[in-house]
């Protein structure tokens, strides 16, 4: 589900993608806000936003991902790059075994589309915290 599209927006940071995912989540219901959501930013070259996609409204501890809708409107849209987020709806944004799983295998389907992983930004929805898997050498 497209949440944004051509926003003037730029994403230079971790810190800025974490504030657009929080936005998008508190305009969620709050039962919806207690799921895990994954979503997609396209970028193009000067990281200015094509779109945002919600990919995935799972359930309290997991959402289904799959590189094939990761990537559908990244190709259709011909971004240069995309950045990944999803939240835990524990609060504690520290990544998972599947979490980084889940990334190596982005990183290497978007290697093949020739569409880069700038990073996988997780957001605790307690607070302010968040874990940048680029930031922490992961990704």
């Amino acid at each position: 589900m497209i949440v944004k599209e051509n926003t003037k927006e730029h994403v230079n940071s971790a810190a800025t993608a974490a504030g657009i995912f929080r936005a998008i989540l508190a305009t969620d219901s709050e039962i919806d806000r207690e799921k895990e959501h994954f979503w997609v930013i396209g970028v193009n070259a000067k990281n200015a936003i094509k779109f945002i996609d919600m990919v995935s409204l799972g359930t309290l501890m997991s959402s289904l991902i799959h590189p094939r809708e990761v990537y559908r409107l990244a190709v259709s849209k011909g971004v240069a790059s995309i950045i990944c987020g999803h939240n835990h709806p524990s609060g504690d944004p520290a990544p998972s075994r599947d979490d980084i799983a889940v990334t190596e295998r982005l990183k290497k389907a978007g290697e093949i589309l020739g569409i880069n992983v700038l990073d996988h930004v997780i957001i605790g929805n307690d607070g302010g915290e968040f874990i940048s898997l680029k930031e922490q050498g992961i990704l």
